[in-house]
């Protein structure tokens, strides 16, 4: 039953990759170019998120 398991992941693996890499008719892009292109943008957002929880952080202890 544990082999099972494995050759199931494994294939939805499989799938997974081919289906973020298949390349779209229409632009000639993938899943995993248009993460490429967005990784500047979700880094600073993310950026921006940690220093605005490191201010309200600061900002409640300043409290008590």
């Amino acid at each position: 039953m544990s082999l099972l398991k494995y050759v199931i992941l494994g294939a939805a693996a499989v799938y997974g990759y081919n289906y973020a890499t298949k390349k779209r008719v229409v632009d000639g892009k993938s899943i995993i170019d248009d993460l490429k292109e967005q990784a500047p943008d979700y880094i600073e957002k993310a950026k921006k998120f940690g220093e605005k929880v490191k201010q309200d952080l600061n900002q409640t202890n300043g409290l008590y």
